[in-house]
C-alpha cells in the first residue's frame, strides 16, 4: 500500500484474504524484505492456519499476529537473506499465548541479528513504542559481514528523537545514523565496542548499543 500510494513501480498483488491466507508469492524466497505490517492484529483468522508449513518455530497465537508476520517473512528469506521488520515494542517481551516460546526458537535457530527499541509517537497511527527486528537466515559472514553466530546486538534508542508537536516525534539524520552506524559496525567488526550510552567510542549519542552471546 505505501508503495502504490507513492507512486513507486512494483509487483503489487492486491488479494481480499491476506498475505496469510492467499499468499500471492508462496513458492517465492527473497535476499531482502521490508515490512511495516499493522501491529497487534487480533482477527487474523489463525484459527484456520494451525497447521501451516510457515509456522516453523511453532503456530503464532490466534489473537495476535505480530509472530505470524515473523515467522511468515522467514519463511519467505532465502538462504542468505535478511529482512527489517517493525512491531510494536511489546514483541520484544511478550510472553502469552507462546509468544515467549517463539522468540526463544527462533533465537536458538540463530536467525535474530539485531533488535532496536524505539520511543513511542514516532508513528501517525499509534502513540505506543515500536521496535526494530532485523532478521538474518546465514550470520556466517562473508564480504565484509564478519561471522556473528551465536550473537545479537541490542540497541536502546527510546530516548533520542526530538519532538516535533504534542504527538509525535521525528528522529533527525544524526539520530538515524548513529543508529545505523552502530549497527554496521558491529556486523563489519569495525572497532563496535559495547558502550552504554553510545554507539562508539567517537560518536557520544543518547542511545545504548550492546551485544549479547
Amino acid at each position: 500500500m505505501n508503495l502504490a500510494v507513492r507512486g513507486i513501480d512494483a509487483d503489487i498483488r492486491w488479494n481480499n484474504e491476506g498475505s496469510f491466507h492467499k499468499d500471492e508469492l508462496k513458492d517465492l524466497r527473497f535476499d531482502h524484505i521490508l515490512a511495516n505490517p499493522p501491529f497487534n492484529i487480533s482477527d487474523w483468522g489463525g484459527e484456520r492456519l494451525r497447521e501451516d508449513a510457515r509456522w516453523a518455530y511453532d503456530p503464532p497465537p490466534v489473537n495476535n499476529a505480530n509472530y505470524a508476520w515473523l515467522e511468515h517473512i522467514l519463511w519467505h528469506l532465502a538462504p542468505n537473506g535478511t529482512a527489517g521488520v517493525v512491531l510494536a515494542n511489546g514483541s520484544m517481551s511478550s510472553t502469552q499465548s507462546g509468544e515467549d516460546t517463539i522468540r526463544r526458537k527462533m533465537i536458538e535457530a540463530d536467525v535474530v541479528d539485531c533488535m532496536i527499541a524505539l520511543p513511542g509517537q514516532l508513528f501517525y497511527s499509534t502513540q505506543i513504542p515500536a521496535c526494530l527486528w532485523f532478521l538474518a537466515r546465514n550470520k556466517k559472514g562473508s564480504g565484509k559481514l564478519r561471522d556473528r553466530r551465536g550473537e545479537v546486538l541490542f540497541i536502546d534508542a527510546r530516548n533520542i528523537g526530538t519532538l516535533i508537536d504534542r504527538t509525535r516525534k521525528e528522529f533527525s539524520n544524526d539520530d538515524i545514523a548513529n543508529i545505523a552506524g552502530a549497527y554496521h559496525a558491529w556486523r563489519e567488526g569495525k572497532g563496535y565496542d559495547d558502550i552504554p550510552g553510545s554507539a562508539s567510542r567517537r560518536h557520544s549519542t543518547k542511545f545504548e548499543a550492546m551485544a549479547t552471546r
